[in-house]
C-alpha cells in the first residue's frame, strides 16, 4: 500500500510550500515597491506640495486590499483556494502593467489602478495564509506561518532592491519600471500554483474525498496519518457547517465571545496604526526632510529597513514557541513607542542634536517590529478566535488591519506637512505604549494551549 502511495507522489511537499506561500512575496513587492518609486513620481508630475494625492496614491493599494480580502475569503470557500490564488495572480500582473503605463499627469488614473492592484494585494493576504495552514501538518503549521512572513518581507526587500538599481534612469521612466516590474514574480505565481494541488479541506467540503486523500498523501508521511487527518477534516468541516447555519455578526460581539473578538480584532488594529507603514512608505521623504537631501538619493534605507525585516522575521521562526506571545508584544511595543518618542525628547532637551537621529531610532522600531508585532499578529488571528466566530471575527480582524494601513498610507504625510516630523512620530509612539497596554489588559495568552483551552477560558470573561 505504501509504494502506490509514494508512486502517486507527483507534487513534492517543498514545492506546495513554496509556492503556497510565493504569494507573500507579490504582497510584500508591491507595499514596498512605491518607497522607491514615489520620490520619481513626485518630481515628474510635481506632487512635491500635494500631500493629499501623494497620500492617495500610496494608499489605493490598501483601500482596494480591504475589500479584496473581504471578497477573496468568501469566494475561497467556493471556488477553491487555488483559483483564487490563480485569479490574484492575474490581477497582480494587468494591475502592475496598467499601472507602468499610466498617462503623464494622470493621478486619478494610478490611485484607481492601485485599488484595483489592491484586490489582489487583500486576497494574498487571506488566501496565503489559509491555504498554508491547510495544507501543513499541526506541528510544522506555526512555523509555517513565520514562513509567510518571511515571503512578505523579503517581497519587500526585493522591491527595495531594485527601486535601488533602477534609481538612475530618466525620472520618468524609472517609477513606472518599478511598478511594472511585479508582473514578473506575478507570472512566476501564476505558472508555480498552476502545478499545485487543491487545499485537502476544500476538496473535503465539496464532497471530493477521494481527491483529499490524493492530495494528503502528497504532503504526509503514512497512511495512518492520511486516514487520522482525513477523518478529523470531516469531522472539523462537519462542525463548522453547523455553526455558520446558527452564527450572525451579532454572535461576534455577544457577551460570550466578546472578550476574545475584541482581542484579536484588537490586535490586528494596534498593528498597524502603530505606524509602521508610515516607515516602510515614506522613508525616503523621511529622510528627505531630516536630513535636506534629494529623497531619491536616499533609496538605501528602504534596503536597510528591507533587511531588518528579514534578519527579525528569521529571529521569530528560532524564538516562536520559546517566548510567550503576550511577553513579545509587550516587549516589542514599548521598544517601538520609545523609538518613536525619544526623537522628541531628546530634541526638546538637545536642539542641536543631529537630524539623522530621528532615522537611527526609525530603524530600531523596525528591528523590534520585525520579530513581535509582525509576526504574531498573525499568529493570535489563527489561535483567539473560537470556532462559532472564526470566520466572520478573523475578516473583521483582517478589515481592522488594512482600515489601520490604510488611514497610515493616507494621513501621514498630510501630518508631516503641517506639523513637525518628530512630533507625528510620537503621536505614533504614544499609540504603540496603548497597544501594550491593551495586550497586558484584553488578550489571553495562547502558547502551548489548544483552541479548545483559549475558547473556554475567554468565554468565561
Amino acid at each position: 500500500m505504501e509504494k502506490v502511495v509514494a508512486k502517486e507522489k507527483k507534487i513534492s511537499s517543498s514545492f506546495i510550500y513554496f509556492f503556497g506561500s510565493f504569494g507573500g512575496i507579490l504582497f510584500g513587492y508591491d507595499i514596498g515597491v512605491m518607497t522607491g518609486a514615489l520620490p520619481f513620481l513626485q518630481t515628474d508630475w510635481d506632487l512635491q506640495n500635494n500631500a493629499t494625492v501623494v497620500g492617495w496614491i500610496t494608499s489605493a493599494v490598501m483601500l482596494g486590499a480591504i475589500f479584496g480580502g473581504a471578497i477573496a475569503g468568501q469566494l475561497s470557500d467556493k471556488l477553491g483556494r487555488k483559483k483564487m490564488i490563480l485569479l490574484s495572480a492575474i490581477i497582480f500582473m494587468i494591475g502592475s502593467l496598467l499601472s507602468a503605463l499610466s498617462p503623464n499627469d494622470g493621478q486619478y488614473y494610478l490611485i484607481a489602478v492601485r485599488v484595483f492592484l489592491g484586490l489582489a494585494v487583500g486576497a494574498s493576504s487571506a488566501l496565503v495564509p489559509a491555504y498554508m495552514s491547510e495544507m501543513a501538518p499541526a506541528k510544522m503549521r506555526g512555523r509555517l506561518t513565520g514562513i509567510n512572513q518571511t515571503m512578505i518581507v523579503s517581497g519587500m526587500l526585493l522591491s527595495y532592491v531594485m527601486d535601488f538599481v533602477l534609481k538612475g534612469l530618466p525620472e520618468n521612466l524609472a517609477w513606472r519600471l518599478m511598478l511594472g516590474l511585479a508582473a514578473v514574480p506575478a507570472l512566476v505565481l501564476f505558472v508555480g500554483v498552476s502545478f499545485l494541488p487543491e487545499s485537502p479541506r476544500f476538496l473535503v467540503k465539496s464532497h471530493r474525498v477521494d481527491d483529499a486523500r490524493t492530495v494528503l498523501g502528497y504532503i504526509r508521511d503514512n497512511d495512518n496519518e492520511i486516514d487520522s487527518e482525513l477523518a478529523q477534516i470531516q469531522q472539523t468541516a462537519s462542525e463548522e457547517k453547523n455553526v455558520a447555519k446558527a452564527t450572525t455578526w451579532g454572535t461576534v460581539f455577544s457577551g460570550k465571545y466578546r472578550y476574545l473578538a475584541i482581542a484579536g480584532i484588537g490586535v490586528a488594529a494596534f498593528q498597524q496604526f502603530q505606524g509602521a507603514n508610515a516607515i516602510f512608505y515614506y522613508i525616503p521623504l523621511i529622510v528627505e526632510k531630516a536630513t535636506g537631501a534629494a529623497a531619491s538619493s536616499a533609496l538605501m534605507w528602504p534596503i536597510i529597513q528591507g533587511i531588518l525585516l528579514v534578519i527579525g522575521s528569521l529571529v521569530f521562526l528560532a524564538i516562536a514557541d520559546k517566548f510567550k506571545r503576550k511577553t513579545l508584544l509587550i516587549l516589542g511595543g514599548s521598544v517601538m513607542g520609545l523609538s518613536f518618542i525619544l526623537p522628541t525628547v531628546i530634541k526638546l532637551l538637545m536642539p542641536s542634536a543631529s537630524p539623522m537621529i530621528i532615522v537611527a531610532f526609525l530603524s530600531l522600531y523596525v528591528a523590534a517590529y520585525s520579530f513581535t508585532w509582525a509576526p504574531l499578529t498573525w499568529v493570535i488571528i489563527g489561535e483567539v478566535f473560537p470556532l462559532a466566530i472564526r470566520g466572520r471575527a478573523s475578516g473583521a480582524a483582517s478589515s481592522a488591519n488594512w482600515i489601520g494601513s490604510f488611514a497610515v498610507g493616507l494621513l501621514f504625510p498630510i501630518m508631516t506637512a503641517t506639523m513637525p516630523q518628530d512630533a507625528v512620530f510620537a503621536i505614533f509612539g504614544v499609540i504603540c505604549l496603548l497597544g501594550v497596554w491593551f495586550v497586558k489588559v484584553c488578550v489571553p495568552e495562547t502558547k502551548g494551549r489548544s483552541l479548545e483551552e483559549i475558547e473556554d477560558e475567554g468565554t468565561r470573561k
